[in-house]
Order: C-alpha cells, then structure tokens, then sequence
C-alpha cells in the first residue's frame, strides 16, 4: 500500500501531537507545601497540609467564592423556611465517590455529623438542630430548634475544620478525632495511597469521574476541572532548596514563599507572587494550654499577650512593610468582614515591663514552662525564636522542646501533664479563613467545650457567642463581634501575635492559577516542556 507525502506528514503530525500529550500527562503538577503530609484525615487533624490534601481528594456541599459569598458546591441549591428554622437542601446530580458509588443525602448527613462533633462552628450548629436527616437520595433536611445565623457560613467554612464529605459507613463507623482509615472521596483529585511516603510526598490522579459544575472556576466554588492528570505534594525542608526547585522547573508552585528570596523573585518574570488579601492573610499566635500552671491564670496570660511584640516578630521574621501589619489589633483579622478595634488597648502598646509586673502580681514562681518549638516549618520557626527570647526576657522559665511540627502537632491536640509528654505554649499560625469568623477563631469559638486541648472557659463569653451564632442580621453580628473580641482578649484565650502576608508563588507558566490564600489546585494547567 502507498502512502502519500501529504498523509505521511499528517501521520507525522498525529504522532508528534500524541507525543506532546504523552508528556504533559507524564509531567505532573508539582507543589510544596509548608510541612509534611501525615495525617489524611481533614475532620480529626487541625493542620493546613491535611485541609490541603483533602481539597484535591474530597468535595463540600458549599464553598467560598473570591467575593466571600456562600455558593452551591456538591449541592443543586437549598429552601429556607419563613422563620429560617428549616432548611431543605438539594444535592446535584452525577457525584460519585472514587470508588465509583453514587453519593447520596445521607453520605451529606452523616458527614455533617461527624463533622459537626469535632469542629466549633459545627458543634453550636449541631446544638441548634433539632433534626438533620434524609428525606430521599438528594434531599436532606436541617430542622432547628432555635435561630442559627451562619447555616451556610458553617456547611461552607473554607479551612480547618472543613465539612468535606465521605461515605457514610465511614463517616458512622469512625469517631470525630480518630482518623479514618479509608480515603474515599468525590473529588476532582483520587489519591494514590500506594505512593505516599508520609511527612514527604503524597501523588494523586485526575478522578475521571468528576462531574464540575458549570460555572467558571471562583475561589473554592464553581467548576474543579482537573487540568493536570497527575498532581504530586511534597514538602523540602530549606527554604532555600524549594526556591531552587521552583526556579529550576523542578516544582512548580509554593505554598509559601521563603522571606528572605521574596525581593529575588519578584525581580524573576519567570515567577507570579500571590497577592490575596484580607482573610487570605496569616496570623502568628500564642496557643495556650489553659488547663494546666501556670496558663490557668490570667494575670500570666495576660503577661504572655505584654510579651507578644508585634511589631519586633514581624521584622525579626522578615515580614517588613508590605507584608505585615503590626498595627492590626483585630482577633478577628484586619481587612475581613468582622474586623474590629474593641478592646484593643489591653494589647495596643506590649510591654516587657509590663510583662515582668503582671507575673509578679500573678504569684509566678518560676514554675516550668514547655515550649514545643516547631524547627521544620519556615513559618514558625523563626517565629519561635523571637518568642523563646521575648518570654525569657519577660521572666518565664522556659523548657523548649524542639521538634517537627507533626509530632508537636499531635502533643498538641492531647491533654496530658507535663512529665507525660503534656506542654504549655505552641507558637502557632492562622489563616484568616479560621480566624475571620468568631464562631471558628481560636479565641472564641472553643470557648467551654470539650473537643479542644486547650481549655479555656470564660464565663461572660458564653452568652455573646449564643447571642452572635442566633442573629442573622449583619450589622447587628458585626457588633457582638467587636463584643466579643474585647472579652477574648480580656480573659487572654489566644493572645496574637502579628497579622501578615507570607504569599504563595509560583511558575509564570502555569494558567488558571486561583489566588485564594492557600492552593487550589484544580483549574491549572501546565504546559508541555
């Protein structure tokens, strides 16, 4: 048989195309995250990695967009009654878990529930229902017993914890805070469980089986089309060797651009800063175990709140102006929706002075204080260190325990006394997406429950957090917030410690990247080198 120049050259062309399709599919997207992978599961881990994992493998029934409104994910949409008491929710049709299963209301409803026995919004949106059951296969219904404010605020919350939705003979069979030991999810992402070296890599296929929704990806909403067959999350330890992989092409994107490269490579067309603000912000904090001494009392929490200079964290870690605020006094983060100034003269001026005094007054008597510094994460490393001095300084007897920060993390999350591995203070960081609302900020929203280690109890915030979580009127939220704030900071729940930009960089190549505050992975696309 002949072949003619013409087709021969088609042929030629076909091949070529197929090989340049070949080698994007062989080219995974490759991002590094801030610390390493270990636990999967998004409801019993608090950390940013596990959230970040499960945004590629799981789904939500609502998600944020870029305008900070609350838009139908997993869901077709909802009904709300009169008196806003009952809420009737409708899923989409087509969703499938991985396994190829149909997801139905009541994979929604158990999920919601384990959820809502681990995280704070959703255990106050558990205490206010009456009811949350299935009425067919895509209908659930939400009843409650007393008016909620922040239904959608709580089915849609973006970070830890997030309401992602799992099969519910998983969701039923494991408890809030143990981990799941099955990885079965409806998103765009499946997880390749055979490839994950734990606190190094984690590997993940395109779900051939993701229906997205129809509208433009917008933030966490809209439609999650996986654009990349492979996708790979790995941590590396120096900073200096993750800017050396991105400038390489060896990886493509950042979590978190290391400080001290920020001004190389903004000079680098090759690389794009992420420039998300407001909630998309970080915040350095405190994080204090009220149950034990000598943090049982306020006048030494308060003395850690005089300790906490903004102004000189920032500029030691290296986050100047243009990235960090130290004149932000805001709990509930500056530039967000329910940012304000009530009650920010206890911690407008910090003192050492001042410190040093309040501990006298408090009785402390150099009692032990364990420090669980975190030496592996670029963030709270250094951090740590001004910390570890300032307190010092300030007259604290410090034990600091250095380790990683996956097994400070899991210290973290235990109450045991201090010679069983117990501790003190955790120099910690917050996105605004966990801070920015009352009802899941650290300080406010674990206020008197049971599903946190860190104990604290305040008596006059438990009527302002009722009060906040039934009204609906945003305004009227907007002042219990400031309300708020001011006793939180009062009683020292969670004493902050400088709100400030560490953005996310990554390859100019790649297109569609959403700058949201931390990565969204779906939408990209790389092309073929």
């Amino acid at each position: 048989m002949q072949v003619t120049r013409r087709g021969a050259l088609a042929g030629a062309g076909v091949a070529i195309l197929a090989g340049r399709a070949r080698a994007q599919a062989a080219q995974p997207l490759r991002f590094v995250v801030n610390v390493g992978l270990q636990n999967l599961d998004p409801i019993s881990s608090p950390s940013f990695v596990t959230r970040n994992f499960a945004y590629l493998v799981f789904d939500t029934l609502v998600a944020l967009d870029s305008a900070g409104e609350y838009r139908p994910q997993m869901l077709e949409g909802w009904e709300i009654s009169p008196d806003r008491l009952t809420w009737t929710f409708r899923l989409r049709p087509g969703l499938e878990f991985h396994d190829g299963t149909k997801v139905t209301a009541e994979d929604a409803v158990a999920s919601i529930k384990r959820w809502g026995g681990r995280d704070s919004i959703g255990r106050r949106l558990m205490a206010a229902a009456s009811d949350l059951s299935a009425s067919d296969e895509r209908v659930f219904v939400l009843k409650l017993s007393r008016p909620f404010g922040g239904v959608l605020e709580a089915l849609g919350k973006p970070s830890v914890h997030v309401p992602f939705i799992m099969p519910a003979r998983i969701a039923n069979s494991t408890p809030p805070a143990q981990q799941v030991r099955e990885i079965m999810g409806s998103g765009p992402f499946i997880f390749e469980r055979e490839g994950w070296v734990p606190g190094e890599r984690a590997t993940f296929r395109r779900n051939p089986r993701y229906v997205p929704r129809q509208e433009a990806a917008d933030g966490l909403a809209g439609g999650k089309i996986a654009k990349v067959d492979r996708v790979e999350m790995t941590t590396m330890s120096d900073p200096g060797l993750r800017v050396a992989a991105l400038q390489t092409g060896e990886v493509d994107y950042l979590e978190y651009a290391p400080v001290d490269y920020l001004p190389r490579l903004r000079g680098n067309r090759a690389m794009t800063i992420a420039r998300a603000g407001g909630q998309a912000e970080l915040m350095y904090a405190a994080s204090l175990n009220h149950l034990l001494p000598p943090f049982n009392n306020v006048l030494v929490r308060r003395a850690v709140q005089q300790v906490l200079d903004r102004e000189e964290i920032l500029t030691a870690v290296g986050f100047g102006p243009g990235l960090g605020q130290p004149d932000c006094t805001s709990l509930f983060m500056c530039g967000a929706a329910y940012s304000s100034t009530q009650g920010s003269d206890l911690i407008a001026r910090p003192s050492l002075e001042r410190a040093q005094a309040l501990l006298r007054e408090a009785g402390y008597n150099r009692e032990r204080v364990v420090l669980l510094h975190p030496v592996d994460s670029p963030l709270l490393n250094p951090f740590g260190q001004v910390l570890i001095d300032r307190m010092r300084r300030a007259g604290f007897n410090l034990d600091v325990q250095a380790g990683d920060w996956a097994t400070h993390a899991q210290r973290w999350v235990q109450r045991q006394p201090l010679d069983q591995g117990g501790w003190n203070i955790v120099p910690v960081v917050y996105t605004g997406f966990d801070l920015a609302n009352p009802l899941s900020n650290m300080g406010v929203g674990f206020n008197c429950t049971d599903n946190q280690p860190w104990g604290y109890c305040d008596a006059p915030l438990t009527p302002a957090i009722e009060a906040f979580e039934a009204e609906s009127d945003p305004a009227k939220r907007r002042e219990l917030a400031g309300q708020l704030q001011k006793l939180a900071f009062e009683a020292a729940t969670f004493p902050i410690a400088g709100q400030f930009r560490s953005p996310a960089v990554w390859r100019s190549e790649l297109r569609g990247v959403i700058d949201f505050g931390f990565p969204v992975i779906w939408n990209i696309e790389k092309p073929a080198r």
